[in-house]
């Protein structure tokens, strides 16, 4: 277990070395994260206000369950749609970079904008994907959630690679999604999750955070503090959004990396000053 840590350690590192070369990347996290933050927003507040927010009855009328999902679907593709952008932006830079380059943050924008039609057809196969899965979990309970947990995880394998490929290879959504099946089971297998930990490191990240809400709200609770309370409950909530940008990027810039190994392109990342050292890829790719 601790080889493990120490080994996912080594990987945020390395991780950590392409983002320290253009803290700007982060920004495209950010952005994303403020812009899934509105579109949540645009569809809670009108489905809150008319109650529309609970799943249909299996009695419920056509009409009923054909707005519920019709207006989920539009959420999630909304939703995907973001965060495909960004992500194909932040993973362009990311690569341009491994090879050599000096991308900018218009070179990202540019580079996502160029590949609008493939994150479109992304976007509604995902959404696709995660209605099916929503109303798998709807129509049982307890077997439509062990169900569609199962699901999830697959799905979450497979398309991994997903953005990489669409950057690199421009392939449409679902020949970029069979590529990324093809280079997880030819390289990775059962010990993926063993060997790649960024969630668990993270978590030990937040315990900080943790503490400082915990003591904002203790503060405010039990001494009635609420002015020291809301000010360390504030700075935690800043932590955690530092903490998630943060991560994002470190996923997205592991992501491409993974992919120029995996696609034999071990040269452009060798190649990187201070870039990604390739044996721990090659400890990470563990062939079947």
């Amino acid at each position: 277990m601790f080889g493990r840590i120490s080994y996912t350690w080594d990987l945020m590192r390395s991780s950590w070395n392409v983002l320290r070369q253009d803290k700007r990347l982060l920004i495209f996290p950010l952005l994303s994260g403020v812009c899934c933050v509105l579109v949540l927003a645009s569809f809670a507040v009108p489905i809150f206000m008319t109650q529309a927010w609970r799943p249909p009855s299996g009695t419920a009328a056509g009409v009923q369950k054909v707005m519920y999902y019709g207006t989920l679907f539009g959420y999630y593709f909304i939703n995907y749609l973001v965060i495909t952008f960004f992500n194909v932006a932040i993973v362009a830079c990311a690569i341009e970079r491994m090879r050599g380059g000096s991308p900018d943050l218009s070179f990202g924008f540019r580079e996502a904008l160029a590949r609008m039609h493939l994150i479109v057809g992304w976007a509604l196969l995902s959404a696709t994907v995660g209605l099916v899965l929503r109303v798998i979990e709807d129509r049982s309970k307890l077997i439509g959630k062990i169900v569609a947990g199962l699901l999830g995880v697959a799905w979450g394998v497979a398309s991994y690679l997903v953005i990489p490929v669409l950057v690199v290879e421009r392939k449409s959504p679902v020949a970029a999604l069979k590529d990324s099946a093809a280079l997880f089971t030819r390289t990775w297998g059962e010990r993926f999750a063993a060997n790649f930990g960024f969630g668990a490191v993270m978590f030990f990240l937040a315990i900080p955070g943790l503490m400082i809400v915990g003591t904002g709200l203790y503060v405010g609770a039990a001494d009635s503090n609420w002015p020291v309370g809301v000010a360390c409950i504030t700075a935690g909530a800043i932590y955690f959004l530092i903490l998630g940008v943060i991560h994002s990027a470190l996923t997205s810039i592991f992501q491409a990396a993974l992919y120029l190994y995996a696609s034999g392109s071990t040269a452009e990342i060798s190649s990187m000053p201070q870039g990604f050292p390739v044996e721990l890829l090659q400890r990470a790719m563990v062939a079947k």
